[in-house]
Formats: C-alpha cells, sequence, structure tokens
C-alpha cells in the first residue's frame, strides 16, 4: 500500500522548509502553518513522488513539496480523491508546473523534471497527517481543472458573477498561476473576448470585486 513518506511546512516565503513528523490537514484550507493555506486556492498541498528523487537524485526537499508519496504523481489525473491516513481526504487539481525554483535548487532540473514535479491539491476534508500514513485513491471525482493555465483563466473569468470584476492578482490566485503571469492576463482576456472582467490593480474603484466566493465546490 501506498504511503506518506515525509511531511515538510513552510511557514513563509524565503523560509527554509521544516521535516514534520505530523501536519494538520484543514478542510477548505490546507495545511495548518504552512503559506499555501489558502481558501482561495486550487494550490492548496503540493504532494511529490518519491520516484522522482531516485531518478534525478535529489536532495530532500528539492521539489518543495509537502507531502512525498510513493505514488508516480505524473499519472493522477485532476478530480482524483486520495484518502491521507485516517480522516484526511484531498482533491487533486493538476499538475505542478516546473519553475525557477528547482532550477535554484539543481541547474537544469525544471527541464530535466518535466511532468514528475507533483500534483497540487485541495483538502476536502480535514485530520491529522502522519508518516507512514497510508495513501489511497478513493472512487469519485473531485473538482477538475484543466492542465492548462491560459484554460484555468477563462473558466474562473466566467464563473464570475455578472456585474463584477476581478483584479488580475486576484485572478492568479484563484487560477492556481503565479503571480508573475499577470503581466500576460491583458493579452488572455483580450483574446477570450472578456474584456472588462479582469483589471488592474486599482483601476475601476467604483466596481464590485469578486472574491471568488462559490467558484470551489467544496466551499460551503
Amino acid at each position: 500500500m501506498s504511503q506518506v513518506c515525509a511531511i515538510a511546512l513552510r511557514a513563509e516565503r524565503g523560509a527554509p522548509w521544516q521535516r514534520q513528523r505530523m501536519a494538520q490537514a484543514v478542510a477548505g484550507v490546507g495545511l495548518a502553518g504552512d503559506l499555501h493555506a489558502d481558501p482561495l486556492s486550487p494550490r492548496q498541498v503540493l504532494l511529490a513522488g518519491a520516484g522522482a528523487y531516485s531518478r534525478h537524485a535529489l536532495q530532500p526537499g528539492a521539489l518543495g513539496e509537502n507531502l512525498l508519496i510513493d505514488l508516480d504523481t505524473s499519472a493522477i489525473a485532476s478530480g482524483t480523491l486520495l484518502a491521507i491516513g485516517p480522516q484526511a481526504v484531498l482533491s487533486v487539481s493538476f499538475q505542478c508546473e516546473a519553475c525557477g525554483y528547482l532550477d535554484a535548487q539543481s541547474p537544469g532540473l525544471a527541464k530535466r523534471i518535466g511532468t514528475q514535479r507533483g500534483v497540487l491539491a485541495r483538502v476536502l476534508r480535514g485530520g491529522t497527517i502522519t508518516e507512514r500514513d497510508a495513501v489511497r485513491l478513493l472512487p469519485g471525482s473531485g473538482q477538475q481543472w484543466h492542465e492548462d493555465w491560459r484554460e484555468r483563466v477563462r473558466v474562473v473569468l466566467r464563473r464570475m458573477p455578472p456585474d463584477m470584476v476581478l483584479e488580475y492578482a486576484q485572478l492568479a490566485r484563484l487560477a492556481g498561476v503565479q503571480a508573475s503571469y499577470c503581466r500576460v492576463m491583458p493579452r488572455i482576456v483580450r483574446e477570450a473576448g472578456l474584456e472588462g472582467k479582469a483589471i488592474a490593480k486599482g483601476a475601476q474603484p467604483e466596481a464590485l470585486r469578486w472574491d471568488g466566493g462559490g467558484l470551489f465546490e467544496d466551499q460551503p
């Protein structure tokens, strides 16, 4: 049976990852004490496969994962439900992109790792997660997301209530993309024929901003 091989949390950006023997998964939020715990993000938890470490001879924590599991994460589809330990249930959002963080750990790692970085997920049901907890695939499916971040941006904009707007930073947060992508957001929005739905920070101060309520199916 598959299991949790290691757990790590990072309290804030730039701080080192801290190895933990256990973590508390909070439904709709993420892992308590981790900087990625965010009720309005599809990127609450990063799970990496132990096989990627052995194939690429990586140092512990090189992929920046919260949970290291002995499953091939590149084969886990969006919407897959994972039971972690006796209580916690996670819904896989999408594959985590290989980014510059990896090259900072090992030059050229982003290119080598490809689709083996890991998967991002939301916490559907909370509970304590400990090392060596069993990891099981559950029947059924959670909310499914597109692997292409551009399509996720379009989906978020189409789900937005009428007569409301999103600032680009909030759009990136809800679609699960890095804030640096905001510079190309205007083009993506324009090409999708969704002009006026996303705006720059501080623009149209009179317009109602959408916080993303109702976007995630696990929200109350």
